[in-house]
Formats: structure tokens, sequence, C-alpha cells
């Protein structure tokens, strides 16, 4: 075989080849640790939902999946730690309701969700729940009703913070039922649900999965969910619109993002891992036991809830009266 022979055959060969070294390299994602970031404090619904999706994802992946803290400022300061993050698919979000809130509750977000964060998929919806200290005298919702309506602005309630889902939620009840009460708000459901329990505050509108728990036990009293139908794992429990507030819903949810960017082929494998996690029968079984519903939409089905959602709690928030900050 003569030189040039050789050498057609050899940059025949490169030319085969080389086309396929990015996607045997994009292939082999992740090679390290995989960081989720709850934008709360520990023992709320997106702690609770995240390290319930993490092991399963450390399976799928190969790779550990930790989930970090990084709480404060309305869920943002964990909101913009992922925005800003690589876009590698190694530093990924533990999304909230409050990504389609605090656009319309602050004055200044630092970074815009619809943009900056790419959706992988909705995991988890879920109603919140109107509980109280087992102190206070009311055994339903129309007799708490009354109970406040005597009590024009000496009840307080908690949030998981102004402009969460729980707080929301609540403005939302106070506006529709015609009741004055303080805020109290917390930084994250773990904490509000704790003071709760220890009577400190005697009223709140956190999660199922944050509640349910102390439902069970007796150290709360559940009222009403918010969503428009009684929530799996808690048949007993009335919606808020059928026990004395007709047309009132208010729904949470939790879901994974990456930094805006991220390959489609990591976006890919992510989605299909969140999807088996929520799957899985032990996972489906935990969350509704605990009043919560497994989803797993794809990236397009969860960008476009977001920009829904995004619409529907800026009319409510301008409804209520609050100004941004």
């Amino acid at each position: 075989m003569n030189k040039i022979n050789r050498l057609f055959i050899s940059l025949a060969l490169t030319a085969l080849v080389v086309p396929a070294l990015p996607a045997v390299a994009q292939s082999t994602y992740p090679t390290r640790t995989v960081r989720l970031i709850v934008p709360s404090s520990p023992g709320g619904g997106t702690d609770i939902s995240a390290r319930i999706l993490a092991p399963q994802l450390t399976q799928f992946l190969g790779q550990q999946v930790i989930v970090e803290n990084r709480p404060g400022a309305g869920t943002m300061i964990g909101g913009e730690a992922v925005a800003r993050a690589a876009p590698d698919g190694y530093t990924l979000l533990m999304g909230i309701s409050t990504l389609a809130i605090n656009p319309a509750m602050y004055k200044k977000v630092p970074y815009d969700a619809l943009k900056d964060l790419a959706p992988i998929s909705q995991a988890v919806a879920l109603s919140n729940v109107l509980v109280i200290h087992p102190s206070l005298p009311s055994r339903n919702l129309k007799a708490f009703i009354a109970f406040a309506t005597a009590r024009p602005g000496e009840l307080n309630f908690a949030s998981a913070g102004k402009g969460t889902s729980p707080h929301l939620s609540m403005e939302l009840f106070l506006v529709m039922a015609k009741l004055k009460m303080l805020h109290v708000p917390y930084k994250g459901s773990g904490p509000g649900v704790t003071d709760l329990i220890a009577g400190h505050v005697p009223v709140m509108m956190p999660n199922m999965l944050s509640a349910q728990p102390h439902i069970k036990s007796g150290r709360l009293r559940a009222l009403g969910v918010t969503g428009s139908k009684r929530a799996p794992g808690a048949d007993d429990i009335p919606t808020i619109a059928e026990a004395g507030v007709p047309g009132y819903e208010a729904v949470q949810w939790y879901g994974v993002l990456a930094p805006a960017g991220t390959p489609g082929d990591i976006i890919s494998k992510l989605h299909a891992g969140v999807v088996r996690a929520v799957q899985n029968p032990e996972v489906r079984k935990r969350l509704m036991n605990d009043g919560a519903e497994p989803v797993g939409s794809s990236p397009a089905e969860f960008a476009a809830y977001i920009k829904a959602e995004t619409d529907k709690w800026a009319k409510v928030i301008k409804a209520a009266g609050i100004d941004p900050n």
C-alpha cells in the first residue's frame, strides 16, 4: 500500500471517530457528586421531597446526589445559587411554588426563573392544609371562621416566609373569608410547624408533607386542605371550598430544575431519573400517605406550568393588596 492510500485511510478513520467523541464524553455524565439545592430550611415539604428523591436519583445516576439547604430571602438565595451555577448538571434546584410567586412579590429578584433555569420535571403536587393548635376551641372550619371573625387582628398565623405558598394561600383564605390576622413569617415550614406545635403561634397553612405526621399524632388539628379535591391519604380532611369557603383553591408544587444552558442530553437523563423516582412504588406510597401526589411531567410541561402559575399568583397578590418589597 502506497503512502497516499495509507494517508487516505487514516483520514477516513479519523473522520469516523472524531464526531463520535462528544457523544461519548457527554454520555459519561455524571462522574462526580451532584448537589440538589433546597432553598428552604430542613423539615419543610421542599426538603422532605428532595430527601425522598435523592437516594433514587443516586441509584439511577450512579453518583451520589446530596441535598444542600440554602434557605433565606423567600427561597431566592437557593434559587440564585443554582441560576448562577455552571450549566453542567452538577448543581440542581428542588424548585418550589415561590419560583412563580416571587416575580410579583419582590421588586428585585436576582434571577428570572423563566429564563435562567431549565425545568426538568415537576415531581410533586400537594395541597397546603389549614391547621390550628389543639388548644383553640374550633373543631371545624366554620367554627374557626366564626372564632376568628370575633377576634379581628388578634390571631397570628405562621408561614414558611413572606411570599411563600403557605403565606399566600393563607392570604387568599383571609380575603375570601373576610378575616384579619397577623402574619408571622419563618425561614421555612419546618421552624413554623415547630412553633405551631409548641403553641407559640396558633394557626398555619403548611403543606401536607410537613403537617400530616403531626395531624395523625394529634399535635395539630386540620380544618381543611387547599386543593380542589381531598388529599391522598387524608380523605377525612375536607377541602376548604367544601368546608365553608366556596371557590377557594391553592396548590403547592415541587420540581427539579437546572441552570439554563444545561445540555439537552443531561436534562433528558435527569428527567428520566426523576420520573423513575416518582414512579417507584415505595416513593409513591410514602408521598401519597403524607397527602402528596407524584407527578413526573416533561420539561416542556413543567415550563408551561411554571408560566401559568406565575400569571395566576401575580393576580392573587394584586387582589390581596400586597405591596412588593
